[in-house]
């Protein structure tokens, strides 16, 4: 499977749930997380996508703790499933 796959899914889902995706790219700088979520009342997540498998690498996780260290809630998500799960913790 693909990581367009998952991405597409993470996006439908995010649609349904009434939320808001934005694409992610930082202007000279690396390790931007894919997407920006923003669910309703305010619920904002950072979203790492990848293939079913795949990992972070390591300036994308340099950016993650940057952004968690901050109180920022990074998720990376390899799966449908993973997805589903992220979304009936979130936004059941």
């Amino acid at each position: 499977m693909l990581e367009a796959k998952v991405e597409q899914h993470f996006v439908d889902c995010a649609s349904a749930r009434g939320g808001e995706v934005r694409k992610l790219t930082y202007i000279g700088r690396k390790g931007a997380p894919d997407r920006l979520l923003v669910l309703p009342y305010g619920r904002v997540f950072f979203i790492e996508l990848k293939r079913p498998g795949g990992e972070a690498e390591p300036h994308q996780l340099r950016e993650h703790t940057r952004l968690r260290r901050i109180g920022a809630d990074v998720r990376v998500l390899d799966t449908l499933e993973a997805v589903d799960a992220f979304f009936n913790e979130v936004a059941p």
